[in-house]
């Protein structure tokens, strides 16, 4: 089995609809799959371009504790962005804007946690070793998630090895706490 790392974020119930609109902001400008609508609990409805379980089939969580997305999203290169896209097999290219597209990355939205009552939780994993390894390394991917954690009144973002451990805090209720990003195993 490969490596499973991802950021885990923890926020206010009713902010899920904020930060499901943020990560929307961060997809690729042009829509690659059907739009999908996603009704959440208390009613409000989103219209997302991801899938879920690869369908744009709408999917209602209204009754329901979680939402499994499919995105791919949008990072600022640096160093490890760049070295990924070359060590990967048709790996990406940046875009004119500087940005370069990254996905599969799987999320899990939780909307309440159960290691955290009272909160909902964005899962957001690698789907390869290979992006694990750059979930590790990129400081543009790690500000991508920390700025989400904030922009969405988060309290907490947590990168997470997939080893059942706690995950390491990268941002608590302010800045970031980790100057460095851990290094890949």
């Amino acid at each position: 089995m490969g490596l499973t790392y991802g950021y885990d974020i923890y926020l206010p119930p009713r902010n899920v609809a904020t930060a499901l609109a943020s990560l929307a902001e961060l997809a690729p400008p042009a829509p690659r799959v059907p739009p999908l609508e996603v009704t959440l609990p208390g009613g409000d409805r989103v219209v997302l371009p991801f899938t879920s379980q690869f369908t744009s089939e709408p999917v209602d969580c209204s009754t329901g504790s979680a939402l499994e997305l499919d995105m791919s999203l949008m990072f600022d290169v640096d160093d490890a962005l760049r070295a990924y896209a070359e060590t990967e097999a048709g790996g990406p290219a940046p875009e004119a804007d500087g940005r370069m597209g990254i996905g599969y990355i799987y999320a899990t939205i939780r909307f309440e946690s159960s290691p955290h009552p009272g909160y909902a939780s964005v899962e957001c994993w690698a789907a390869t070793s290979g992006m694990s390894r750059l979930f590790a390394r990129s400081a543009n991917v790690r500000k991508v998630f920390t700025d989400l954690t904030a922009d969405s009144g988060g309290v907490c973002c947590l990168f997470d090895t997939g080893d059942g451990g706690l995950g390491q805090v990268c941002w608590l209720n302010g800045p970031g706490v980790l100057a460095q990003t851990p290094a890949a195993k």
